[in-house]
């Protein structure tokens, strides 16, 4: 059986020069692939007390929701602003190029409900960081932040400091 890595594409230049975009398509687009990224992620939560996954938009939504379907729990989209329908709160955070604002419904998560975040990539943890704001500001407990890929030599880790962090799959100035 194939290794999770190997399941990622990695296209050199994209989309800018000099980076390394690592690509999950391909492994979406391989049954076994998706299979076992599923089963890995259920790997890292089947000894831990939760009550909800969350998953930011659009590419936490790609495995926390076969997440939360195989451990029969719910899941909590976490969007870019003005894509949700209902009362929500909102956390302004910086991007590599200027800011970008995080929203959830207002009545997502409960106070003290132990929420799992699921990610396809940790780089910088900006992304990151907004949603534990979110989440921590209507009273849930962030107990585990799952993710497909960590970019390393971003330090993005270093920014989650108390937070049960684990990846699958991690890359190191390459």
């Amino acid at each position: 059986m194939k290794k999770l890595k190997e399941y990622i594409r990695s296209i050199p230049d994209f989309p800018e020069q000099g980076i390394i975009f690592r690509d999950i398509t391909s492994m979406l687009q391989d049954a076994d692939g998706l299979a076992l990224a599923v089963n890995k992620l259920r790997d890292e939560v089947k000894d831990l007390d939760y009550d909800i996954i969350v998953g930011p938009e659009s590419r936490g939504f790609i495995f926390g929701v076969p997440l939360a379907y195989a451990e029969h729990k719910p899941f909590i989209p976490i969007r870019k602003k003005g894509k949700l329908p209902c009362e929500t709160i909102s956390v302004e955070y910086d991007l590599e190029y200027g800011k970008g604002i995080l929203e959830i419904h207002k009545d997502a998560v409960s106070p003290g409900q132990r929420v799992v975040i699921v990610d396809d990539l940790i780089a910088t943890g900006g992304t990151t960081q907004a949603m534990i704001k979110l989440i921590e500001q209507l009273g849930g407990v962030v107990v585990k932040l799952c993710f497909m890929i960590e970019l390393k030599d971003l330090k993005g880790r270093d920014k989650l400091k108390g937070y049960s962090v684990s990846s699958l799959v991690s890359y190191e100035d390459d």
